[in-house]
C-alpha cells in the first residue's frame, strides 16, 4: 500500500501538467489509500480535488509545498481542522508581504503557528561549502519546531540522479533522528503528459523548452506510479510510512463550517427574532394598509426556512451593506433569484413584488436543495468601491476578501504561449492566434497553418496542435472575482487563504464560486450597473432644475406613453433593450404591461432562440397560432407564457413534469446547465430527456428543441427573477426617456466610462 504526500497540480501555475481531478481519479484507479495534494503556497485546487475524491472515493489529504527563504524544501499537511487552519494561515502570511503572484515564508514564520501541521522535508543534494553551516542551523530549527512531527521525503527516479540525494537523506536522518518516507514529486497524473510539463515549464520561465535545457526535468518519472514500480525503487518499510502518515489524516474539507458576522444583531435579540423586526418594519413600508393574508403566509414560510436553515446572519449582512447605500444616496437593487423571495422585498433588498409577479422562493432557497442562497446586488458603477471600501473598514481585512477567478488557457492565449514554448515562428503564431475563432476546432488550425505555407502534418507542427488542445482549460493565475464577497465571523484566513488581488487595496481568497458553492459556503456579491449611476445623475438634474421629489418610488407604474413608445422600437439608451435584436423585437412582442417586458428581456438570448420559442411565442401572442398544452401539469408550468417555455426555471420544470426527472436529476440538469460550456456534462441529460419526453406523449420536436434551449442557456440565458429585476431598470429607464428625455440623455452620456 501506498499514500502519495506530495503532489502537484496545475494549479501550482506553470508546474503541474494536470488537474486535480485527474491526479485524484488516477490515484485511486493505481489502488492508492490517500494522495495529498499540495500544491505551493496555495489551496486554489483543492475543492476541485475534494469533490473528485468523494466521487472516487478515495482519501484526500489537504497540505501545501513550501520554498523557504532558508532554500529548505517543506510539504506541509493537515492531520485536522486547527493544522488545516494554521496551514491557510501561513500561506496567507505569505502571500499578504510579497506582490502578486509571489510569496515569502521563512523558518520563523513556522514557529509562530504550525503547532497541529505534519512536515515533510525534501532534502535534495548535500550542500557543501559556506552554506554547509548555515543549512545546518536551519534544519536544525527545522527539526527543533516539529519534532516527532517531521519526515524526511525521499525522491527517487531511475535516472541515476536520485542517488547523491537518496545518500544525503539517509545522512541527514541518521545525524538528526529522523525517519524517512517515500514521496514521488508528482506532477503529472500520467507520463503522456510529459511533453506537456516541459511546455508549462519553459512558459514559467520565459524561454523555449530548447534554450530552457537542463532547467527542465531531466524524466518522465514525475507521475502518479504504480506500485509494482515504486516497490523497486524504495524499501518497503518507506512505502508503510506514507500510509501511516496518511492514517493520522482524518482531516475532511466537509468539517468547514462557515460563520457569519453576529455583532449586526443588537444585544438581547436573536438573529432570528432581529429579521424578523425588520421583515415586519418593511411590511408595514410595503403595504401600509396591511398586508393581504396570502403575503402573510408566504413571509411566515420564507421566515420559518431562513431560521431552519440558518441563513439569518447572511440576510442581516446584505441588508446592512444595502443599507449602508442607501445611507450614502448610492441607489442600488438587488437581482437574481433573490428576486424570488418576499423577505428581500421586505428588506428592500430587492424592488421586484414576488406576490405580484408570482415567482418561487424555491428557486431561492431550498432545503430540498441544499444549496446556500446566493444574493447578487447592483450598485451604481462609479460608487460601487464606496460600498467596498465600507466592508472592508466594517470588518476588516482578515474578514472580509472577494471571491478569485481561476483565468484559463483560451485559445488564442494557448496557440501564442505554446508556440513560443515549442520554438515557433513568433510572426506565425501572431498570426494565427490573430486570425482564429473561438470555434475554431484543430482542423481549422490545419487549415491556417496551410495558408501560411506551412505543412500542417508536420511532426513538430502535429506536436503543437496537440498540446494545444492539451492546455486548453489549465488555469495560468487567479484574477478577482467581479464582486463576490466572502464575510466572515472570525479570521477568514483560518477558513481559505487570503492573497493580494492586482488592484490596489483589494484581496481575494484563493477559492473560485465553484469552489464556494461546491462547500456550500455563502457569498454576497456586490455588482457594479452604470444604468444605476446613469439613473441616479438624471433624477438628480430634474430634482435640481425643477426644484422636485422624484424617485424611483414616484414613477408612476405602467405608463401608457412608455409602452407605446417602446412599442415603436424607439429604445436607444434604455437598459437592455436598445440592441439591434431588441429593437426588432419590441415591435413585435408590443410590450403593454410590467410582465411583457420581462419576457422581452429574456426572450431575445441563445436560450430562447437555439431552442426556437421565440417565433412561436409571437405567433401565439398575436392570434395567429392556438395555445395548446400537452397536459395540465405542463400547463400549470408554461401557463404565463402561452405554452412556449421562455425562463431556465421553466424549461428545468418541465424536465421533471414532462420528462419524468427526479427533483434530484433536475438539480443535476440544472447545475449542468450552468457549466457545461466550461466543463460539458449535458450530453448525458439528452436521451433521457427526450426519451421522457416521448413516452408522455411529447412530440420529437418539441423534445430537441427543448434540449437545443437547455444548450442555449448554458450560453446565456435568464432565471425570471432576473429578468425581472432588469425589466424593473428597463420601465424607470424608458420612462426617464419619454418624460424627461433632456435629464435621460444628460444622465447616460455623464456615467459613460
Amino acid at each position: 500500500m501506498y499514500a502519495e504526500l506530495h503532489c502537484i497540480s496545475n494549479y501550482s501555475f506553470l508546474r503541474g501538467a494536470s488537474h486535480p481531478e485527474e491526479l485524484v481519479k488516477q490515484a485511486a484507479s493505481l489502488g492508492y489509500s490517500a494522495i495529498a495534494i499540495t500544491d505551493e503556497c496555495t489551496m486554489a485546487g483543492v475543492v476541485k480535488a475534494h469533490v473528485a475524491a468523494k466521487e472516487s472515493d478515495i482519501k484526500l489529504i489537504v497540505g501545501s509545498e513550501f520554498r523557504l527563504d532558508e532554500e529548505l524544501l517543506l510539504v506541509l499537511i493537515a492531520p485536522n481542522r486547527m493544522a488545516y487552519g494554521q496551514i491557510c494561515n501561513l500561506i496567507t502570511i505569505g502571500r499578504r508581504r510579497a506582490a502578486k503572484g509571489e510569496y515569502r515564508i521563512s523558518i520563523s514564520d513556522l514557529e509562530v503557528a504550525t503547532s497541529q501541521c505534519l512536515a515533510i522535508w525534501i532534502p535534495g543534494k548535500a550542500i557543501s561549502g559556506k552554506e554547509k553551516e548555515q543549512h545546518y542551523k536551519s534544519s536544525k530549527k527545522l527539526k527543533d519546531i516539529f519534532g516527532s512531527r517531521l519526515w524526511l521525503g525521499l525522491e527517487v527516479f531511475p535516472d541515476g540522479q536520485s542517488i547523491g540525494c537518496y545518500e544525503h537523506a539517509f545522512n541527514l536522518s541518521r545525524q538528526f533522528n529522523l525517519p524517512l518516507v517515500a514521496s514521488g514529486d508528482v506532477h503529472m497524473h500520467h507520463p503522456d503528459r510529459s511533453a506537456l510539463l516541459d511546455v508549462v515549464s519553459a512558459i514559467r520561465m520565459r524561454q523555449s523548452i530548447r534554450l530552457a535545457g537542463r532547467l527542465l526535468f531531466s524524466n518522465r518519472e514525475k507521475y502518479l506510479r504504480p506500485y509494482s514500480t515504486l516497490s523497486q525503487l524504495y524499501p518497503a518499510g518507506l512505502l508503510s510510512a506514507s500510509v501511516h502518515i496518511a492514517d493520522l489524516c482524518q482531516f475532511s474539507l466537509d468539517e468547514l463550517r462557515y460563520e457569519y458576522p453576529e455583532e449586526l444583531v443588537p444585544p438581547g435579540l436573536s438573529s432570528s427574532q432581529y429579521l424578523r423586526q425588520l421583515t415586519e418594519h418593511g411590511v408595514r413600508k410595503r403595504w401600509p394598509e396591511g398586508e393581504p393574508t396570502h403575503v402573510r403566509a408566504l413571509i411566515e414560510k420564507e421566515l420559518s426556512l431562513i431560521k431552519e436553515m440558518q441563513y439569518e446572519y447572511y440576510f442581516l449582512t446584505v441588508f446592512d451593506i444595502v443599507q449602508f447605500a442607501r445611507s450614502q444616496e448610492i441607489l442600488c437593487q438587488g437581482r437574481g433569484s433573490a428576486a424570488n423571495s418576499a423577505v428581500c422585498y421586505c428588506l428592500e433588498i430587492t424592488e421586484v413584488d414576488p406576490v405580484k409577479i408570482n415567482l418561487l422562493f424555491e428557486r431561492f432557497i431550498s432545503k430540498e436543495r441544499d444549496e446556500p442562497p446566493d444574493i447578487d446586488v447592483d450598485f451604481e458603477h462609479e460608487r460601487r468601491e464606496e460600498v467596498i471600501q465600507y466592508i472592508y473598514k466594517k470588518y476588516g481585512r482578515h474578514r472580509a476578501a472577494i471571491a478569485a477567478t481561476v483565468v484559463t488557457y483560451r485559445p488564442k492565449s494557448a496557440i501564442r504561449d505554446v508556440g513560443k514554448a515549442l520554438g515557433l515562428d513568433l510572426q506565425l503564431v501572431d498570426h494565427l492566434a490573430k486570425s482564429l475563432s473561438w470555434w475554431d476546432k484543430r482542423e481549422e488550425l490545419q487549415a491556417r497553418f496551410e495558408e501560411a505555407g506551412v505543412n500542417p502534418r508536420s511532426a513538430i507542427i502535429d506536436q503543437f496542435l496537440t498540446l494545444v488542445g492539451a492546455i486548453l482549460g489549465f488555469p495560468r493565475h487567479l484574477s478577482q472575482h467581479v464582486g463576490g464577497f466572502i464575510i466572515s465571523n472570525g479570521p477568514l484566513s483560518h477558513l481559505v487563504p487570503v492573497e493580494n488581488a492586482a488592484m490596489k487595496d483589494r484581496t481575494i481568497i484563493q477559492w473560485d464560486k465553484d469552489d464556494i458553492g461546491s462547500l456550500g459556503l455563502l457569498k454576497v456579491d456586490i455588482l457594479a450597473l452604470g444604468i444605476l449611476t446613469s439613473i441616479r445623475k438624471s433624477i438628480d438634474m430634474i430634482n435640481h432644475y425643477r426644484s422636485s421629489n422624484l424617485s424611483l418610488a414616484s414613477i408612476p407604474a405602467e405608463d401608457p406613453l412608455t409602452y407605446k413608445m417602446l412599442q415603436t422600437g424607439d429604445s436607444i439608451g434604455v437598459f437592455q433593450v436598445e440592441s439591434r435584436a431588441q429593437i426588432s423585437m419590441l415591435p413585435r412582442l408590443k410590450p403593454k404591461n410590467f410582465y411583457d417586458l420581462v419576457i422581452e428581456v429574456a426572450i431575445v438570448r441563445p436560450g430562447p432562440i437555439q431552442g426556437n420559442m421565440v417565433h412561436p411565442y409571437l405567433k401565439r401572442r398575436n392570434g395567429e397560432e392556438k395555445v395548446t398544452y400537452a397536459n395540465d401539469a405542463v400547463k400549470s408550468v408554461l401557463g404565463r407564457t402561452l405554452g412556449i417555455p421562455i425562463f431556465q426555471e421553466q424549461v428545468i420544470k418541465l424536465a421533471v413534469v414532462a420528462a419524468g426527472f427526479t427533483p434530484g436529476e433536475a438539480d443535476q440538469l440544472r447545475r449542468a446547465m450552468a457549466a457545461w460550456k466550461r466543463k460539458g456534462g449535458l450530453e448525458k441529460f439528452q436521451e433521457k430527456l427526450v426519451n421522457g419526453m416521448l413516452e408522455r406523449g411529447h412530440d420529437l420536436d418539441f423534445a430537441e428543441r427543448i434540449f437545443e434551449q437547455i444548450k442555449g442557456f448554458g450560453d446565456y440565458g435568464f432565471p425570471e427573477s432576473h429578468a425581472a429585476s432588469f425589466a424593473l431598470l428597463v420601465y424607470f429607464s424608458a420612462w426617464l426617456k419619454r418624460h424627461e428625455p433632456a435629464a435621460f440623455y444628460c444622465g447616460l452620456l455623464n456615467s459613460q466610462p
